[in-house]
């Protein structure tokens, strides 16, 4: 059994590494490859591939939405996560949103075929660099809170694009929707997390790593 494969990064130097690994393996075969995290929602649910690999760090919708949005509608499709962030608090958001496995990206071309065939068993799969800091975290914490549960999946996305520079026209021409409903969105978010401009929304996407510097 050849296990399909979507790769989804904005860097072409990374996604052709990316390519190279999952087609060099026997076992797989790459079916896709996209740079932006819509268009990785798009042909996910299009070709409902065995598992996606997807970078945290994607444009105009990030790794943990497009996971969330993939999951809900290809259930049979597995999601490995790379990202720079090794901290906990991001592990989880991934795993929270639907991912079966998480890579740190340093680890990825030493441990990527095995998380791939991990996850499309059925099995959890970190990147081994993890597996302490996360079973601390968990055995160690009495909660984990995350802030961007207060927003819904759509103001999610309108914060990420904000943040990502882009105004308020664009987004709502990309989103279908109207500029007036982006402001209502923005006003929302500011609202429920107490940010009264747009410096302070971009300083929380930052630190939420919804965005990388």
């Amino acid at each position: 059994m050849t296990i399909s494969v979507l790769v989804a990064d904005d860097h072409p130097i990374v996604a052709e590494g990316l390519y190279r690994l999952v087609d060099s393996q026997s076992d797989m075969r790459v079916v896709a490859y996209v740079q932006d995290g819509q268009e990785a929602v798009r042909r996910a649910v299009e070709i409902c591939p065995d598992v996606v690999l997807i970078d945290h760090a994607m444009p105009t919708l990030n790794g943990t939405e497009a996971t969330r949005i993939i999951r809900q509608r290809c259930p049979d499709t597995r999601v490995v996560m790379l990202s720079m962030y090794s901290d906990p608090v991001h592990i989880y958001r991934a795993l929270q949103a639907g991912a079966m496995g998480y890579l740190v990206k340093k680890s990825v071309v030493k441990e990527m075929a095995d998380a791939i065939r991990a996850v499309y068993a059925g099995r959890r799969y970190l990147s081994q660099s993890l597996a302490d800091s996360v079973m601390e975290h968990f055995l160690y914490s009495e909660t984990t809170t995350n802030p961007l549960d207060l927003l819904s999946r759509r103001e999610r996305q309108v914060l990420q694009m904000l943040a990502e520079g882009r105004a308020v026209v664009d987004i709502a021409t990309t989103l279908s929707l109207s500029p007036k409903t982006v402001e209502t969105y923005r006003a929302r978010m500011m609202a429920k997390l107490g940010i009264h401009d747009l410096a302070g929304l971009v300083k929380f996407a930052i630190q939420q790593g919804m965005i990388a510097l």
